[in-house]
């Protein structure tokens, strides 16, 4: 590796001060001295041994994401479900109780194997066209008008769907609803527990949909019925284990346990949810108040849900320093150090540029210097590495193409000598910028550009906000952009997600759009069997990994935090695909320790 690059990294490392090594580690056993006296139990899922769960206290985290006015996700595009989730629940979650090496909860896609039921007992399907729900007896709604703690019925759920297909009185389904583009010819409470759903032809993600789609939460009907709709918060009532019961706009959010709630830890099944008698959320729009409120634990914890986390490794150590106590639970998302080049135009619309800017650089040195080891160097495509069986893995890739992937500076200045573009008697053979999508880590992409230096392409890096980012991609007003690679994702929602890339940010060559990309696309959202799809899916990656529309870095995680007396909470991101404030009745305050520690 040229010193150049070397003193760029040292420089970092430098900056961050700290050796490159032990950067996280996961909710872990008590401490012997902070345990003395006190009840311990084994988490199941881990092995470890941990301090009986306990009630009361409050849980209070930050949150970023924009109150919204309207708490109806059938008007409001799904935004909602961040506020409605908690209170209001879907049929079926991640088994909590599943051993965390089969399953860890550490990112955004959770595959079906690993769903229960939650408002259902179970699910059937007699034949490719019918689908059977047993709804589970013995759940309320909360104890507030116009339901008043009556049970939940089949009837209920009946209602939700039919509303989201647009057959309600609203008469306008929404496009973006999972259960909205099913097939579906009938959907009908058969008796008080059970709703029959006819298909006009099978769908591989019937199911899934129905019981855990991002927005195919159960809302109350009679709430509905009077008001005309779910959008004002104060008219919130659910079956979950919150109440929200205060919001002040870009302030605050508080919601109270619910005392009847039906639910049970699956881990601990005599104990009754939720542990903690109140979550409050406090809104923090910048990272510099986020983290003063983390290290004076004016906050317990960072999670995703609320759309909070860190991204920057640097953060992360300089938190680690001020607060070595802190608990870190790194979870993924998609590969954040990456590079979307826009092939409509020169120098990116030559593949020979694009195999230079790969090849230029050294992935297993960024991983072990400037991630301490903890990112994934290895290639991969848009589809992310935790969706087995639906991407090649690069060991599978045949080798004409893993060379373009592997570090080679020599062979990357050649390809640019080939591709016309000579360095100049500045020793630059072209100049081109980076669109950084500001959320992101602004130090791994200056250390890419570092890479592309020493072949003679000068990168300025220029952040902007999302808003802005956005704009500038739709319009194609950018050369190299953040990416969206190895996203850890569903399968359908990576599929779908990108091929909107596809138009918006990189696979567009030179006179017109990708048929075969799009061809792909399409034989994977009609595919009838799990295998069909996966082959799709597999297809329409290698498109992308041989044409190398992005350069990729390592994947790094992104991170949250617990201080040491939040307890049940292994990393754990959310409970279902996507977001879902549930999880937080599975975690309780040690409040002894919270004293102990002065809080």
């Amino acid at each position: 590796m040229q010193y150049a690059i070397l003193r760029k990294i040292l420089a970092v490392l430098i900056g961050l001060g700290l050796a490159a090594t032990g950067l996280w580690a996961a909710a872990s056993e008590e401490a012997p001295a902070a345990a003395a006296g006190k009840e311990m139990v084994t988490d199941p899922t881990t092995g470890n041994q941990v301090v009986a769960p306990s009630y009361g206290g409050t849980l209070t985290l930050p949150y970023k994401l924009p109150d919204i006015a309207p708490t109806d996700p059938f008007y409001d595009g799904g935004r909602p479900t961040w506020w409605i989730s908690g209170v209001n629940e879907k049929l079926a979650y991640a088994n909590w109780a599943i051993d965390r090496d089969e399953f860890d909860f550490s990112s955004y896609y959770y595959p079906f194997s690993v769903m229960t039921g939650n408002l259902v007992e179970s699910w059937a399907t007699p034949d490719p066209l019918t689908i059977v729900f047993h709804i589970r007896k013995g759940v309320h709604w909360h104890n507030k008008a116009p339901m008043n703690g009556r049970e939940l019925t089949a009837g209920d759920v009946e209602y939700n769907f039919r509303r989201i297909k647009g057959w309600g009185k609203e008469g306008v389904p929404l496009q973006q609803f999972d259960i909205f583009r099913m097939p579906v010819e009938s959907i009908t409470a058969t008796d008080k527990s059970t709703v029959v759903v006819k298909m006009e032809q099978p769908s591989l993600d019937a199911v899934p949909s129905f019981t855990t789609g991002t927005m195919a939460f159960i809302l109350p009907p009679e709430v509905i019925e009077q008001h005309g709709d779910y959008k004002d918060w104060r008219n919130m009532v659910g079956t979950g284990p919150f109440m929200l019961t205060d919001l002040v706009e870009g302030v605050s959010r508080t919601y109270i346990k619910n005392p009847d709630y039906w639910g049970h830890d699956p881990k601990y099944a005599e104990n009754r949810l939720p542990y903690v008698d109140e979550v409050r959320h406090l809104y923090m729009g910048d990272e510099a108040t986020l983290l003063a409120a983390l290290r004076s634990a004016s906050i317990d914890m960072v999670h995703t849900s609320g759309g909070m986390s860190v991204g920057s490794i640097d953060t992360v150590r300089s938190l680690q320093r001020t607060n070595p106590e802190l608990q870190v639970g790194p979870f993924w998302i998609y590969n954040n150090s990456s590079a979307s080049m826009n092939t409509r135009n020169p120098p990116f619309d030559d593949i020979r540029v694009r195999q230079a800017m790969q090849m230029a650089v050294d992935l297993e040195t960024i991983n072990e210097t400037y991630y301490s080891g903890l990112a994934k160097p290895t290639p991969t495509g848009v589809i992310g590495d935790n969706l087995k069986g639906f991407y090649v893995p690069f060991e599978e890739w045949p080798e004409e193409v893993k060379k373009t992937y592997r570090y080679d500076p020599e062979a990357a200045e050649a390809l640019l000598d080939a591709a016309g573009y000579p360095r100049g008697a500045d020793g630059v053979r072209f100049e081109t910028t980076y669109v950084l999508r500001g959320i992101f880590d602004i130090g791994i992409i200056e250390v890419l550009a570092g890479y592309w230096d020493e072949i003679g392409v000068s990168v300025a890096i220029t952040p902007y906000d999302s808003p802005t980012w956005q704009a500038l991609v739709s319009d194609h007003s950018y050369e190299m952009a953040t990416g969206a690679v190895n996203a850890s994702l569903t399968p359908a929602a990576v599929m779908g997600w990108y091929s909107w890339a596809a138009k918006a940010l990189t696979l567009e060559t030179v006179g017109g759009g990708s048929p075969e990309l799009e061809a792909l696309h399409d034989g994977f959202f009609a595919a009838t069997s799990i295998e069909e799809q996966q082959k799709f899916a597999k297809d329409y990656d290698m498109f992308v990994v041989r044409n190398q529309f992005n350069v990729m870095g390592p994947k790094a995680p992104m991170f949250q935090f617990a201080h040491p007396w939040v307890k049940g909470w292994n990393g754990e991101a959310n409970m279902a695909n996507w977001n879902d404030y549930t999880i937080f009745a599975r975690f309780w305050i040690d409040q002894d320790l919270k004293k102990e520690m002065g809080f």
